[in-house]
């Protein structure tokens, strides 16, 4: 599979009573940029995030959503959606995000990217969209993004290709992962297969699998 970039985004400061960090600040409005940025292990260069505590990181340095999931929540919003309107920082197009292999390696620019775990809707998405209901329609919708992990740092920028350079045998996919941790308890035990998953994730999945025992 080969895809490419559509647009690379960083976060502005934005400050609003939604906003999830205790400082009232976020950043998840993020905007499209002209030339390549760096992607460092830690995150991306010029990047700005308000609550550290649940987002950034290593396993959560880059977020990524699709060209063509955004333009159906468009349509059915009724209303234009930017590159980065889901706060990501990497537009895609022509690649299955949902359908992405926990662990797969992307080769973009001179940076390499590792598939770690879906996004998980939160009340700052829906403040920043104005959508009260925004997090049970988008879990209903199962169409997450992708977290990534940086292997290799360097720079990406628009129209960049987007290589899959290995994908793990294991085939638990970013869908297989959101399903499973909010709409369908069955698939838990599917989680336990993937290694590189998150241990946090992996951890929920035992809990949750030893609860239902």
């Amino acid at each position: 599979m080969t895809g490419r970039v559509a647009a690379v985004n960083l976060g502005v400061v934005t400050e609003a009573k939604w906003a999830g960090d205790a400082s009232g600040r976020s950043g998840i409005d993020k905007r499209p940029v002209d030339t390549p940025v760096l992607f460092r292990v830690d995150g991306v260069v010029g990047d700005f995030i308000g609550e550290r505590a649940h987002h950034g990181g290593e396993d959560q340095a880059v977020y990524a959503y699709a060209e063509e999931d955004a333009a159906w929540w468009a349509t059915e919003l009724g209303r234009d959606i930017r590159p980065g309107g889901f706060g990501e920082n990497l537009t895609t197009y022509a690649v299955d995000l949902t359908g992405a292999v926990i662990g797969e390696q992307w080769q973009i620019g001179s940076t390499v990217l590792q598939v770690t775990k879906p996004r998980t809707p939160c009340t700052t998405f829906a403040g920043f969209w104005g959508v009260p209901d925004l997090i049970k329609r988008f879990t209903a919708r199962a169409l997450p993004g992708a977290y990534l992990r940086v292997l290799q740092e360097g720079e990406v920028g628009p129209g960049d290709p987007i290589e899959v350079v290995d994908r793990p045998a294991h085939g638990v996919t970013i869908g297989e992962v959101f399903r499973a941790t909010s709409l369908e308890p069955e698939l838990l035990p599917r989680l336990l297969e993937a290694d590189d998953l998150p241990e946090s994730i992996r951890e929920k999945a035992r809990r949750r699998l030893a609860s239902r025992a």
